[in-house]
């Protein structure tokens, strides 16, 4: 995101976009990769009440949430663009807030990749996940990335 210090963030957050919806995806490679073709599309807010739910020193990904929603809602799949975004916007709307902070930093990308689109980026989040005990470790030389080891053995169960 860009601009973030010049966005609400927590308005946001409580914009449902006449959401939640239900949509029938047609596209057969689409039915394919996710297995199914009903497209769930969660509202922001409940993206913040799910990774609210995480305990210090567990963590949820992205994917997690996605497969939780879907499941919960009666779907095959929960729409993936969407929920990177609002994934994003939790992070930012916490940050925004003076108190009632979202732990956004314990949720992380698919295979327990940090998340560069946090607030403070991978920096901010490597710190407070190594406050609560976890290992962060470098992948790639020229494509650097950050990933919390062994994150499988930290997940939270929805």
């Amino acid at each position: 995101m860009a601009n973030e210090d010049k966005k609400d963030f927590n308005a946001m957050l409580n914009d449902s976009k006449d959401m939640p919806k239900f949509q029938v995806i047609t596209d057969e490679k689409s039915i394919e990769k996710y297995g199914g073709d009903r497209m769930y599309f969660a509202p922001p807010i409940d993206y913040d009440r799910v990774m609210r739910l995480v305990p210090y020193g567990k963590l949820l990904t992205v994917g997690v949430i996605r497969e939780h929603f879907a499941k919960a809602s009666g779907a095959d799949i929960t729409e993936p663009i969407t929920a990177g975004v609002f994934v994003s916007i939790v992070a930012w709307a916490s940050f925004q807030r003076k108190n009632d902070k979202t732990p956004y930093w314990r949720t992380l990308k698919a295979n327990g990749e940090l998340n560069a689109k946090y607030p403070g980026g991978i920096e901010a989040q490597k710190e407070m996940l190594e406050k609560e005990g976890h290992t962060v470790i470098q992948k790639g030389r020229k494509n650097i990335r950050y990933y919390v080891k062994d994150y499988e053995n930290a997940l939270y169960s929805l």
